[in-house]
């Protein structure tokens, strides 16, 4: 932060906690460092990530919201609300200028110089750590719920969160195999991406009772032709916009030689929308177990929700 920026952000701290009522009781939360983040007031926050805004709206507290980030498209009302850019491209002072009393957040968002100038500013900031599993899950439900003052209806909705996902993982117990899933996402023009490991996509195939089909990288790469014949994936998923941008199953099967893999050959296209299949928030067991479903037909998960 340049010195030249200072008395901007320090302006707006100044304002920050302006004509705001305390939302929640003094409380402390920790960080994805362990450091402890004190919040004296809950009254105005800022939701960067759409997990994480989905959250507040899961807990009740939808009306303290006073902007999100732009992957916040769930549920729609968020979508009506103050915007502060992309959750990776994140400016204190656009955060700023909405005198928010709290910011909650996850590593999945940036970059750290901005939440580093929030904190110089006098924001309350609560960074929780991004991680694609269910304990992930957990851990965001709880950290924001104390944050918000609403321990009892975090934990809550964590024990029908862990009920739903107990009885999935029952009902996998008994698949005969584990389907081998080839993930893709489209960037920009050139061919789709295959997600590795340590991506939402690895977590959620694996909740789902699947196998990534990509073993050997983390992240996203292109896919080539060559590469998905030797995948040989038994179905394939995308995000729901993914497929519609490229104009469908027909033309995503004409995308690097997918119409010759078991997949294409039998059709089987997972899609579902981002948010839901990837974001890792509270409805992540839903996107689990429609995952499942399709995965395992035998199992009967269709009826079961």
């Amino acid at each position: 932060m340049t010195l030249r920026r200072r008395p901007f952000l320090a302006s707006l701290a100044a304002t920050a906690f302006a004509g705001t009522g305390s939302a929640a009781a003094h409380t402390w939360v920790a960080d994805h460092i362990g450091r402890q983040v004190e919040i004296r007031d809950a009254s105005r926050v800022v939701a960067i990530g759409g997990s994480v805004t989905e959250t507040v709206y899961a807990l009740g507290v939808g009306d303290r919201l006073i902007g999100v980030d732009s992957t916040s498209l769930y549920p729609e009302a968020a979508t009506r609300l103050p915007q502060v850019g992309y959750m990776r491209q994140i400016s204190a002072e656009g955060v700023l200028s909405l005198r928010p009393s709290l910011v909650l957040s996850t590593t999945a968002a940036g970059p750290a110089a901005a939440f580093d100038q929030l904190r110089g500013a006098g924001v309350a900031t609560l960074v929780l750590a991004a991680a694609y599993d269910f304990d992930s899950v957990v851990h965001k439900i709880d950290g924001i719920g104390r944050a918000l003052g609403r321990e009892t209806a975090a934990s809550e909705l964590i024990a029908t969160r862990r009920t739903e996902m107990a009885a999935l993982a029952d009902t996998l117990s008994r698949a005969r195999r584990s389907p081998k899933v080839l993930s893709l996402l489209s960037i920009g023009q050139g061919p789709p991406q295959a997600a590795g490991h340590a991506t939402a996509a690895d977590g959620i195939i694996r909740l789902a009772g699947g196998v990534n089909a990509i073993t050997g990288y983390a992240g996203y790469r292109p896919v080539t032709a060559e590469g998905a014949l030797a995948l040989a994936p038994d179905a394939i998923m995308v995000p729901a916009q993914t497929l519609h941008a490229m104009g469908g199953i027909d033309r995503l099967l004409d995308t690097a030689a997918l119409s010759l893999t078991p997949a294409g050959k039998a059709r089987r296209v997972f899609a579902l929308d981002a948010l839901l299949l990837l974001g890792f928030g509270p409805r992540t067991p839903e996107a689990a177990h429609r995952l499942a479903a399709f995965l395992h037909p035998e199992l009967g998960l269709a009826d079961a929700r």
